[in-house]
């Protein structure tokens, strides 16, 4: 069985469109999709109508509950230092924005992406078991992987969230990281997708024309357009 895991959209219209394309090369049998699909670039509804007209399976991430549960947004921002707050600032304006845009209809249908979701040997969650917002970093120890991710109870774990994709393999399990396809933070301005042949993981960098994303961003008029584009232009993330 071949299974694609897309994650970290974050409403990046070209990027997804690009990630698509490559889908029908690779070809596979099931396509799951790991959260945080409208907030932050320039197509928000646009991915979401996409992703329920394809029909993938997927899970929430912290960027959607966000949108539904504000105040899970503000439980986490008050356990954060001070010097972060600047930042959250930004994510509730841009999270507002988001929110508007999608409409009511879109946010129910958000409001009920589970948590986790099992195909056979694999589980994925945006983040970790317990929660959208925290998980490993893609510096983790191999015992930090397993503690966080044993508790699924399958040999292969996806997350997505940290935006930096990995495959680490270790006695008796495999956690892979799938990376974003429209935020990507390792310095590789390329979509990233995990795909999984037989449950062996590979990670699948896919071109796309980051400028185009960059000026349809710019021609939205979304909140805090220029800070999302520095992050597409040098795929880091910065403070604002």
């Amino acid at each position: 069985m071949r299974i694609a895991v897309v994650s970290d959209i974050h409403g990046n219209q070209a990027a997804f469109e690009a990630v698509l394309a490559d889908l029908r090369v690779t070809s596979p049998d099931v396509v799951l999709h790991g959260g945080d699909l409208a907030d932050g670039a320039s197509h928000p509804s646009a991915i979401v109508d996409r992703i329920r007209e394809l029909g993938w399976p997927g899970v929430v991430g912290n960027a959607d509950e966000m949108l539904t549960k504000p105040d899970t947004l503000e439980e986490f921002a008050r356990r954060q230092p001070v010097p972060l707050q600047p930042l959250f600032s930004r994510v509730r304006e841009m999270a507002a924005a988001t929110r508007e845009a999608l409409g009511e209809e879109r946010l129910a249908w958000v409001a009920a992406l589970p948590h986790m979701h099992n195909l056979d040997s694999l589980a994925l969650v945006h983040a970790s078991p317990e929660s959208p917002w925290r998980s490993p970093s893609a510096m983790a120890g191999d015992a930090e992987l397993e503690s966080v991710y044993r508790p699924l109870g399958r040999p292969i774990a996806v997350y997505g969230h940290i935006h930096c994709p990995f495959v680490r393999i270790m006695p008796g399990m495999t956690v892979a990281n799938s990376g974003s396809v429209g935020l990507p933070y390792d310095g590789d301005r390329r979509a990233a997708y995990v795909l999984l042949d037989d449950f062996v993981p590979t990670i699948r960098r896919v071109e796309y024309n980051v400028d185009r994303e960059i000026r349809a961003l710019a021609s939205s008029k979304r909140p805090h357009a220029d800070w999302v584009a520095r992050m597409l232009e040098t795929a880091r993330f910065h403070m604002p």
